[in-house]
């Protein structure tokens, strides 16, 4: 059907010259999902019994069928580039929608989409999956594995899925309640599935999986939560498990489950498997067929703090590394930490991309990562010897990369342990998993990278919550600490990064912090969207701005292209969520100001198609002010607040608008608000019941409290 076309007004303008550091603070994750689907009407679909054919041969040859996007990076290598031209920087001008698809979820959306075939495959928040027609949008058929909505208490970073694979007539997702499921592509209608995790623990699954040799692979999440990390393999026909690699070892009074882990207990002190140890694989993966080794992104501790971790020190293997796997066997053939004894929650977890690279006179086949620490990194991707690593972002933490050693050269503004410090990056990272993207064209890495401080304050009083984050950090001190100790606010930047020279060759600031993974072509073109709403794309060589459409729903995910009777297309998800943990874009973000669409976009040249209108929101966004005093009640509300409730609802209740902001909510009645915290009355929309953790005083304490955040803030407006 035909919508109605709204230029939607630039107000991040007017906000982003407004920005203070108070306006950084909000750390989300989970709250209601409020469902209002709107599918295009279009003319004919592929025939629903076509069969999908996708399998090693046909990614591993995937440029000589360019028009395809046949795994989550394309190719294997997860360069995300791709070799199509049509769409050029003489012709971008003349880009436009052809048809846009809502999902009918309002929650983050990080989904890279499968193309084979005439088909997309695209998953929405709580892990729901979409087939649609490439050509006109119209919906195939979906699956909703029915997460319960109490699993989005044990999300650390919203109820985001990242994406399908696709093989032999199969589509594969991993839900958010660890289930690995096999779906029929033609149908929708599953096959099998798989629990992949304990169940009776807080684990979940945001990633993607991949499918090497007939072998599913998928990771987990839940290290806040108090886990212990592992990647396993799964025959792709029958969903028998074929491997498990533990990424930490467990308890060493117990036989270990694999040689690897009797090296790794070494570097660990303490009684760290009490609450598991952490290092959950929860995100990147890349894979060689040539050397055939799977490269798999190794996660942050539980705690993040090594000083109740493992509290006499040591390495602490196999955390924030990547681990090199044979995927027959998942057998290790070498390993690189970048943050031994990792204190900051610097995975390294993020984008791990593979390129042939001539350095020094030499081709070297090599593998490339920003991880969250600051430092880019070289890696022979055959032997795991480091061959470069330099800062890509503002790092206070560690001076530099000692090239003999390997180990980041640790500085006294990043030790926390005696006082607070602010630090850079923040555990958000100078870049988190948005992914990169490698042009061969102009031998260039696009990073979606991040400016952020973080107030880092040890938790003396530590102690294991069963029930909630265990994170170690102070989160109370954290919302005070911002007041007394300034520091700048948090930027966002598209950084073009020569991986040879290992120095930046352009850069365009974005007013928020945290956008949309990157897509880099052979037009010479690079596609990036915003928090703020935007669409954009920029020419590769020299970052200009060629080309740029509002939409008015913040972006995170990567775009793709594919290209169906000779026509090239783009297409990204738009919903903006995900990890925006650390007060990231706070009043900046279009979901602050827009209702949070899930709404796929794709364009081509002269697209026929509108932009569908984005409702705006009915409450304006408050902007933080200077403290009120406070009773002695509303002070027991600040403290239950910050160490329950900030997690997902934002520091100071300051939401990044993807949950709700509690300051508004506070002014239901108490008996309501109770309901929701202490009943769970919403529990079907992802807030579960805190009876278990909060007495009805602790309720009463926090309406207390956000009704005077909310007094506040809007006295200062």
């Amino acid at each position: 059907m035909v919508r109605e076309v709204v230029e939607p007004e630039l107000w991040y303008n007017d906000v982003f010259r407004e920005r203070t550091m108070y306006t950084r603070v909000a750390i989300a994750g989970v709250i209601a999902i409020f469902c209002s689907a709107c599918a295009s009407e279009q003319p004919e679909t592929v025939a629903s019994n076509t069969s999908i054919i996708v399998d090693g041969s046909r990614i591993v040859q995937a440029d000589q069928e360019p028009g395809n996007w046949l795994t989550h990076g394309r190719t294997y290598s997860e360069q995300r580039f791709s070799p199509l031209d049509q769409i050029n920087i003489d012709n971008v001008a003349n880009l436009g929608v052809e048809w846009s698809y809502d999902t009918g979820n309002d929650r983050g959306h990080e989904s890279t989409p499968i193309v084979a075939d005439g088909r997309l495959y695209l998953t929405a928040s709580w892990s729901v999956v979409h087939a649609l027609d490439a050509a006109t949008g119209d919906l195939l058929w979906t699956f909703d594995p029915e997460v319960s909505g109490a699993v989005g208490r044990m999300a650390c970073c919203d109820v985001v899925n990242r994406g399908v694979a696709l093989w032999k007539g199969r589509v594969y997702v991993a839900a958010l309640d660890g289930r690995l499921i096999a779906l029929d592509a033609n149908t929708g209608t599953p096959d099998w599935a798989v629990q992949t995790t304990d169940p009776t623990r807080p684990y979940t699954i945001t990633g993607a999986p991949r499918v090497i040799n007939d072998k599913v692979i998928i990771g987990n999440g839940g290290a806040e939560y108090g886990v212990r990390g592992y990647v396993t393999a799964y025959d792709a026909e029958t969903g028998d498990q074929v491997w498990r690699f533990y990424t930490v070892p467990g308890d060493p009074s117990q036989p270990f489950e694999h040689p690897e882990l009797e090296t790794a207990a070494a570097t660990w002190t303490g009684e760290w498997w009490e609450i598991g140890g952490g290092g959950t694989a929860w995100d990147s993966m890349a894979y060689d067929p040539e050397l055939n080794l799977l490269y798999v992104g190794v996660g942050n501790g539980s705690p993040w703090t090594r000083q109740h971790r493992s509290p006499d020190g040591g390495d602490n293997l196999y955390l924030s590394s990547i681990i090199a796997l044979e995927p027959d066997t998942g057998q290790l053939a070498w390993h690189y930490q970048t943050t031994p004894g990792d204190n900051w929650d610097y995975t390294a977890t993020q984008h791990i991309i593979l390129a042939d690279l001539e350095i020094n006179g030499r081709l070297r086949q090599v593998l490339m990562q920003a991880p969250k620490n600051g430092f880019f990194y070289v890696i022979d991707r055959g032997t795991g010897e480091l061959l470069s690593a330099e800062k890509y972002v503002t790092v206070n933490w560690a001076s530099h990369v000692d090239l003999e050693t390997g180990r980041p050269v640790e500085l006294p503004d990043g030790h926390y342990d005696e006082q607070p410090r602010v630090v850079l990056p923040s555990p958000s990272g100078g870049h988190n998993w948005h992914p990169m993207s490698f042009s061969p064209e102009t031998g260039l890495v696009y990073i979606p990278a991040i400016e952020s401080p973080f107030h880092y304050a040890l938790d003396e009083n530590f102690e294991y919550n069963a029930a909630g984050w265990n994170i170690g950090i102070d989160l109370n001190r954290y919302a005070e600490l911002l007041f007394q100790m300034p520091a700048p606010p948090s930027q966002g930047f598209l950084k073009a990064w020569d991986p040879v020279t290992q120095r930046e060759v352009w850069s365009v600031e974005h007013p928020g912090a945290f956008n949309g993974g990157i897509l880099s072509t052979a037009g010479n073109l690079v596609f990036q969207g915003s928090s703020d709403g935007r669409f954009v794309a920029y020419t590769a060589d020299a970052g200009e701005k060629v080309w740029e459409l509002p939409v008015n729903i913040g972006i995170v995910a990567p775009p793709i292209s594919y290209e169906l009777a000779g026509e090239q297309y783009i297409a990204v998800l738009a919903g903006w969520g995900g990890n925006v943990i650390v007060g990231m874009d706070a009043g900046l973000s279009a979901a602050s100001h827009y209702e949070n669409l899930g709404r796929l976009l794709v364009f081509k040249l002269d697209g026929r198609g509108t932009v569908p209108v984005v409702p705006t929101k009915a409450a304006p966004f408050l902007l933080p002010a200077p403290r009120l005093e406070y009773t002695e009640v509303e002070l027991r509300g600040h403290h239950v607040y910050h160490q329950v409730c900030a997690v997902c609802h934002g520091i100071l209740g300051v939401s990044s608008g993807v949950t709700s902001d509690l300051r508004v909510v506070s002014s239901r009645t108490l008996d309501a608000f109770d309901g929701i915290v202490r009943g769970g009355a919403f529990v079907d929309r992802g807030m579960p019941d805190f009876s278990e953790l909060l007495s009805s005083e602790d309720v009463e304490a926090v309406h207390a409290y956000l009704s005077k955040r909310e007094a506040e803030d809007r006295a200062g407006q």
